[in-house]
């Protein structure tokens, strides 16, 4: 059987997705990217923001539209939180909540009488992260949070704190490497969190990926700014987990954090900033903020945005808030017009550009390993342009002659030029 599987949302749902194709492989169905030659399409689908319920909606619809002889399966939190109305949906044959998340395969299979023999026994996943254009995998280690942010629906959807363990985990980033991935990435809905349930930390999993497997670049995906354990910051002595960090700081304005109740003040992020560039050579910080929360006055914006200045980000995903039926932030007083918070995403759009290329200019001349994408683009000169991401996640771009083969490789390469949206680099290293 072909099946496609499609997602919206958070890295998370991209480790989910790629379990479910190694699971579905196993049991001896194929991989498709083409949704038209699917007989099964499975959407894991997102609600952290009301434009992601929207596009989750449009999403089904449209799968619908272009393979309306395919069975389609619906999880991911647009599904949990709002099941009837997803079930009601045209073309959908199947709910699978958060909760079944782990069964999806199972329960889709046994439940549409789906379920085949696989071709062999013994038959391993046919690289599915390749067969949808990957060269990294997301490896899911925790699920659920035990905080509650103002703001944030996930929580509610995802449950309670529930952590993998260090072995699963290890066994799982061993068998990626021997499909040939390069570069696992360690999520989760609370990775800082991870194992408070098991008696574990997020140290002693990352030191036992570094000890027990062999994969070449190993990074963390989004990290609370409170919660890290002792010891962190010395896990990027070891040059496999890469130097960049995301840290969601949402707003720089101290009295709007206590709205969102979030557990970082800014003098305590500002910190922890600090020490990670001091520790780590080349260290990226990356963040999110929210732009237009509840009650945010011109004197709270202008403030956060002269911390986020003083702070500098190599990027920002920039959010306008939107509220969430569900969440405390939804029965906020003052909401804030959605011209004021246009204005203020265009002024902080214009602020991150700027730090961006400041963040470029300060790595032209060094010399990188980079790993190569699948993702390339024929010129016009006749050679090829590949895409790919240094240690410190810049994207860069190199041009080459037509029959030379960069994908999944890692090579190394020089920064030498600013592009649109990427680093040109030339290829340091001969083969």
């Amino acid at each position: 059987m072909q099946i496609h599987l499609k997602t919206l949302g958070c890295r998370l749902n991209e480790a989910e997705l790629e379990t479910w194709a190694q699971a579905f492989q196993a049991r001896g169905h194929n991989i498709t990217r083409n949704v038209h030659d699917a007989q099964l399409v499975v959407v894991n689908s997102c609600a952290v923001t009301q434009d992601a319920v929207k596009k989750s909606r449009q999403l089904i619809r449209r799968i619908h539209r272009d393979n309306p002889q395919a069975k389609l399966v619906v999880s991911g939190c647009y599904a949990t939180l709002n099941e009837t109305e997803a079930a009601q949906m045209l073309g959908v044959d199947l709910i699978v909540g958060n909760q079944d998340k782990n069964r999806l395969v199972e329960k889709t299979l046994s439940e549409l009488n789906l379920d085949t023999m696989p071709v062999m026994s013994s038959e391993p996943g046919d690289v599915s992260l390749f067969n949808r254009g990957r060269q990294r995998a997301f490896v899911k280690v925790q699920d659920g949070c035990r905080y509650r942010c103002t703001f944030c629906i996930v929580t509610v959807a995802r449950g309670e704190e529930r952590s993998r363990s260090i072995q699963e985990v290890v066994d799982e980033v061993n068998a990626l490497h021997g499909q040939g991935v390069n570069e696992a990435v360690i999520t989760g809905v609370h990775l800082g969190g991870y194992g408070s349930d098991i008696g574990s930390h997020l140290v002693e999993l990352i030191q036992a990926i570094l000890k027990h497997t062999a994969i070449p670049r190993l990074r963390m995906g989004s990290l609370e700014p409170w919660e890290l354990p002792d010891g962190f910051f010395e896990l990027f002595q070891n040059p496999r987990l890469m130097p960049h960090l995301h840290l969601p700081l949402q707003s720089g304005s101290d009295s709007v954090l206590r709205r969102m109740a979030r557990r970082c003040k800014t003098a305590e992020f500002a910190e922890l900033v600090a020490k990670a560039r001091q520790t780590i050579p080349h260290c990226n910080i990356t963040t999110d903020i929210i732009v237009g929360f509840p009650g945010e006055t011109e004197a709270e914006w202008q403030e956060s945005i002269a911390y986020i200045e003083r702070i500098g980000f190599g990027h920002i995903h920039i959010f306008s808030y939107s509220p969430r039926e569900g969440t405390k932030a939804a029965g906020l007083p003052n909401p804030v017009a959605n011209d004021i918070k246009r204005r203020r995403s265009r002024e902080l759009h214009t602020l991150a550009e700027r730090m961006n290329a400041a963040t470029v200019a300060d790595n032209l001349g060094r010399d990188c390993v980079v790993l190569w994408e699948g993702q390339s683009e024929m010129l016009a000169s006749g050679k090829t342009r590949y895409f790919g991401y240094t240690p410190n996640y810049l994207r860069v771009a190199c041009d080459v002659d037509a029959d030379t083969m960069l994908e999944n490789q890692m090579r190394t390469a020089r920064l030498s030029s600013p592009g649109q949206g990427f680093i040109h680099v030339a290829l340091t290293e001969r083969r």
